[in-house]
C-alpha cells in the first residue's frame, strides 16, 4: 500500500530531505528543518547505527517514498530490470526516471512528483497529441509531452512560463519554455541518473 500520511514525515523516517512537498520543503515551514529527527516520542534520541540490512532497507524505503511507489510497483521495477542486460541498479532508476509523472515533474510542469501524479491521473497532458492519464507511462525518446489546450487555463498551470524561466531540466529533456511542452530528445545515460541514491544498496536488499 502506498504511504497517505504527511509526506514531510517520510523525510524525518529517511534522515533526509526527499523534497516530497515542492517549494515548501525547502522552506521556514518545513516539518523536516523545524525537526530534523525521527518521529514519535523518542525522535529525538540518538539514531542508532543501522545493520548492513537496515541500511539497504533504509535506501530502498528512500527510493520508494520519493517516487510515490508501492512496495509492489517496486519490486515489478526491480524483477525487471533484473531481466535486463547491464547493471541492474541502473536500470531501475532509469525505468523510474522515465515514468510520465517523473518526467513531468523533472520538466517542470508541476512543482512535485506528487502533484505531477494527480495531474496526469486527471488526464490533463497528451502525450504525442494523445490523451495518456497512466502516471506509470514510460516515455520513449521523440515523445513530445504537453498540457492539454482545455487545461492550460486550470489554476494549477497558472503563471507556469515564468517559473519555467528558473528551471533546469536534465539534459535529457528539451523543455519549450513558450510553448509548454517537453520533448524526449535522447535516451537516458547513466550520467543523467541522479546521484542521491545509493543503487547497490536497493539492489542488494532485493537480491536477498
Amino acid at each position: 500500500m502506498r504511504y497517505t500520511g504527511p509526506k514531510e514525515k517520510l523525510s524525518r523516517r529517511i534522515g533526509e530531505n526527499l523534497g516530497l512537498k515542492a517549494e515548501r520543503s525547502f522552506s521556514p515551514k518545513s516539518a523536516f528543518l523545524k525537526k530534523p529527527y525521527r518521529p514519535g516520542m523518542h525522535g529525538k534520541s540518538r539514531r542508532r547505527s543501522l545493520s548492513e540490512f537496515g541500511t539497504q532497507l533504509l535506501e530502498k524505503q528512500k527510493i520508494k517514498f520519493t517516487y510515490g511507489l508501492t512496495e509492489k510497483q517496486l519490486q515489478k521495477y526491480f524483477n525487471e530490470a533484473k531481466q535486463k542486460k547491464g547493471i541492474t541498479g541502473n536500470l531501475l532508476l532509469g525505468a523510474l526516471e522515465k515514468r510520465l509523472d517523473n518526467v513531468v515533474y523533472r520538466g517542470g510542469l508541476a512543482s512535485s512528483r506528487i502533484t505531477a501524479r494527480q495531474l496526469v491521473n486527471h488526464g490533463h497532458f497528451l502525450v504525442n497529441n494523445k490523451k495518456v492519464n497512466i502516471p506509470s507511462y514510460s516515455v520513449k525518446t521523440g515523445e513530445i509531452i504537453a498540457i492539454k489546450p482545455k487545461s492550460r487555463s486550470k489554476a494549477m498551470f497558472f503563471d507556469l512560463a515564468n517559473k519555467l524561466k528558473k528551471h533546469e531540466a536534465p539534459a535529457w529533456l528539451a523543455v519549450n519554455k513558450k510553448n509548454l511542452d517537453i520533448t524526449i530528445k535522447a535516451e537516458l545515460k547513466n550520467d543523467d541518473l541522479p546521484k542521491n541514491f545509493n543503487m547497490n544498496m536497493v539492489t542488494a536488499y532485493y537480491s536477498k
